[in-house]
């Protein structure tokens, strides 16, 4: 066995084996795969061996259409099959609602070059015979849809990776992982220690086992899973062709043929999570005992969906776990905290996923980022206030909504509240309607009088609608105040603090009372944060950003250290309130004695507001006059007295992120993950102009910005009115120009104040002039919409900055 490797890879399922062939894939031949048993032993060998290109997620779908056409390439390198079965598949929807979802996905397909369709149940009887059409409106069909044969395909991966130049251990189990002073890695096992530079933890159902080796916590956890094998029946085996997948979301199923029968499985409702405390070393090729009695309702679905599952006896029943993180993505990555310590976890669908999964990592391994957005599946996304308590219920909920509509707006009850501010009991007696960012409670509006305290999921405005236009007038009109707790908030502390900042961020650093904005850039030139910098002292600076990106930003600035600063994550140590509005002033001016009559848009001081001792920006989300307060947390309850009281005088209101999100849109304001993301560039979003090019330092990506400065960005980030009806603009909608798509939406929502509805997104850069005439595809109807460049509200920054 060998005793050094660049990279170890430990966990031989599918997933491990892609990473393992996509690391030679792009050049490094220096790798291995260690493995306890054999290949395939744990969830792989039982998967069902579906695959599917749909997914709420663009950047995931388009990551799954990767790794379904990866399958003839393998099959061409290594001369091995991999059983594939491209038949096709349709996803039913049996009312309005699923409809409108499968018509959204499909508009999202439509730039990203996946060829579905949307077809009628006339259609769908023609696809897939067997059927019973009753109540159903209509279906998404995608001509990707297939299986394959699990176990070949994962050697396949093995035999790519190894005329590459990988190595595989098996029957070499994992003891422990320690990690040298160098940050190199002894991967101790029952053959003897490895040395390795990096260790990629691919331990699918042991992957919580694996990561505790190295004092990890994945926030994963298995998953009871159930499907059956039918006998032989002549509707299938007498047919010409093979019988496509069919998705029947409303029975929690998907079926497709297998041999000459039929393969159904279910995500039921009474689901059980497995090994609780932890996997079985022992476990592998075995299976969980039959439990019909768990999917007995799904059955009596299915029998009524696919009548002739009534009368075909069961060859097999599979049921064996696999496992899920919290949201239902994978965890990939470069761990948070760790060096040269990587996840390739909680990849449940790892025959749609695992090639895309494999890309990405080996790409951030060997190019140091990824060739496209990887936050939905980023293990950076759950922060290290994760625990077994909280991902249970949370992974209990996300299989029993596998099949579920997923609406834009809405908000998943399980495992909260868990983490709240000082105020979430003073908001909730106002009557806040809560939603949750990075495990935390934020108020997204108040719901008054007999109004109900639920948002309503939909693809429409929903009965959130009046409340917003409430709280946005109360803040254009008087004085709105809102909690800061859900920004992400670093100090930065140290004689090289000012340097440090000047080779990370892009823009200008302030001189000591002032604030910038600046975007941070990758090596490439790509958006990885969009901070305020905050000059304290001169070697004290505040940084605030968005609050979910918390442990990205923080392995960001971890893996570009200085000696001599200290960075850090004071996200919870601070929070307090903005407040904004034509009254802010008035509000603020009475709660201090410091005189703020001569403070001057972008500054900052400290100041005691009230009894509290706080630190005080003018500058506001919301495009308004505005402050933001930050004090400690023991100290926010005194602040919201004093503000609060005060404000009253000036008919302050509460306002909420449904608010907030209205506002920003009066003045096309971008927001993270959304219009600013790993996805863009500078240029092509405009925070370009944010960008110091006349600084004198090397800052990281500034080769990447000169280029595209001087060759110009091909698409441009926009603001268009919309002709909507009664759906606005979420995100990822297609834009059409001269009659085919040529832009899609970043995203978009209702301006209350202005009362038009506001899209943002891309065209191409010669033909975003103001007035452009576009169509964007809105729920499956094209809506009229024009290019807009003056701000709907405060377009000379007369009031933000006076």
């Amino acid at each position: 066995m060998k005793t050094t490797t660049r990279v170890a890879v430990i966990g031989g399922g599918v997933v491990g084996c892609s990473v393992l062939y996509h690391l030679t894939k792009l050049g490094w031949s220096d790798v291995m795969l260690i493995e306890r048993s054999e290949l395939t032993s744990g969830s792989t060998w039982h998967a069902a061996g579906g695959f599917h290109t749909l997914n709420g997620d663009t950047n995931m779908a388009a990551l799954q259409g990767y790794t379904i056409r990866l399958y003839k390439e393998l099959e061409a390198i290594t001369g091995m099959s991999c059983g594939l079965h491209h038949v096709g598949g349709v996803t039913l929807a049996d009312n309005r609602e699923r409809f409108d979802m499968l018509v959204a996905e499909r508009a999202k397909h439509r730039y990203m070059g996946l060829e579905t369709e949307i077809v009628s149940p006339e259609e769908i009887a023609k696809i897939a015979p067997i059927t019973n059409l009753d109540g159903i409106v209509g279906g998404l069909y995608d001509p990707l849809d297939g299986h394959l044969d699990p176990s070949g395909t994962t050697h396949a991966y093995a035999r790519a990776a190894k005329m590459g130049g990988a190595t595989i251990e098996t029957h070499c189990k994992v003891i422990e992982t320690n990690q040298r002073p160098d940050g190199t890695w002894d991967v101790v096992t029952e053959k003897g220690t490895i040395h390795a530079e990096h260790v990629v933890n691919a331990g699918g159902l042991w992957a919580r086992e694996v990561g505790a080796m190295a004092g990890v916590y994945f926030p994963l956890h298995p998953m009871e899973h159930q499907y059956i094998v039918t006998d032989d029946l002549p509707e299938i085996y007498e047919r010409a062709t093979e019988h496509p997948h069919v998705m029947d979301p409303a029975g929690e199923s998907y079926l497709r043929q297998e041999g000459r029968g039929l393969c159904i499985g279910f995500y039921e409702q009474p689901c059980r999570p497995w090994a609780v405390d932890g996997t079985p070393w022992t476990f592998g090729h075995e299976l969980l005992p039959d439990n019909l009695d768990k999917i007995e309702d799904s059955i009596a679905f299915a029998y009524r969906r696919f009548p002739i599952l009534e009368r075909a006896g069961v060859k097999t029943v599979i049921h064996g776990p696999f496992t899920f993180a919290p949201d239902g993505n994978p965890l990939v990555g470069p761990v948070p905290g760790m060096r040269n310590y990587w996840s390739a976890c909680a990849v449940m669908a790892g025959f749609s996923q695992g090639g895309g999964v494999g890309l990405m990592l080996a790409q951030w391994m060997i190019e140091g980022e990824t060739e496209r957005d990887t936050f939905a599946m980023d293990c950076a996304r759950f922060g290290n206030w994760t625990t077994p308590g909280y991902t249970r219920p949370k992974v209990i909920e996300n299989y029993q909504k596998r099949f579920s509509i997923s609406y834009p707006n809405e908000e998943l009850p399980a495992a909260r509240p868990f983490r709240t501010t000082p105020m979430y009991d003073v908001f909730d007696k106002m009557g806040a309607v809560w939603g949750a960012q990075y495990g935390l409670e934020v108020v997204n509006y108040f719901a008054q009088g007999d109004e109900p305290r639920y948002e309503t999921p939909s693809f429409r405005r929903s009965n959130a609608f009046a409340a917003t236009a409430r709280e946005v007038k109360a803040v254009r009109e008087g004085v709105g105040i809102n909690e800061v707790q859900n920004f992400g908030k670093y100090l930065v502390t140290g004689t090289g603090a000012r340097a440090w900042l000047d080779r990370i961020m892009a823009g200008r650093i302030p001189q000591p009372g002032r604030l910038s904005l600046t975007p941070m850039l990758s090596p490439k030139g790509r958006l990885i944060g969009d901070f305020t910098v905050s000059c304290l002292a001169e070697d004290r600076f505040q940084l605030t950003a968005s609050y979910g990106a918390q442990a990205y930003h923080t392995r960001w600035f971890e893996q570009n250290a200085d000696a001599g600063v200290r960075v850090e994550n004071i996200s919870d140590r601070l929070t307090g309130f903005q407040i904004a509005g034509p009254k802010a002033r008035d509000v603020l001016a009475a709660c201090t004695r410091t005189d703020i009559g001569d403070m001057a848009f972008m500054d900052v001081r400290p100041m005691t507001v009230g009894m509290a001792d706080c630190t005080v920006q003018r500058v506001s989300y919301t495009g308004d006059l505005g402050y933001e307060i930050y004090c400690d947390p023991m100290a926010q309850r005194a602040l919201w007295s004093v503000l609060w009281e005060e404000g009253q005088k000036h008919g302050m209101k509460p306002f909420g992120m449904r608010a907030m999100m209205s506002l920003r849109l009066d003045k096309f304001f971008g927001s993270w993950l959304n219009e600013f993301s790993p996805d863009y560039t500078a240029a092509e979003t405009g925070l370009d102009r944010f960008i110091s090019f006349r600084k004198n330092v090397d800052f990281i990506g500034r080769a990447a910005a000169e280029q595209e400065r001087e060759r110009g960005a091909k698409r441009k980030l926009c603001a268009f009115e919309v002709d909507a009806l009664d759906a606005d603009v979420v995100a990822y909608e297609p834009i059409w120009l001269d009659g085919k798509v040529q832009g899609f939406c970043t995203s978009g929502g209702y301006a209350h104040h202005a009362g038009k509805s506001i899209a943002l997104g891309f065209v191409p850069t010669d033909r975003a002039a103001a007035g452009l005439e576009v169509e964007i595809e809105i729920m499956g109807q094209m809506r009229p919409a024009r290019l807009i460049t003056t701000p709907l509200f405060d377009a000379d920054g007369a009031r933000m900055r006076g």
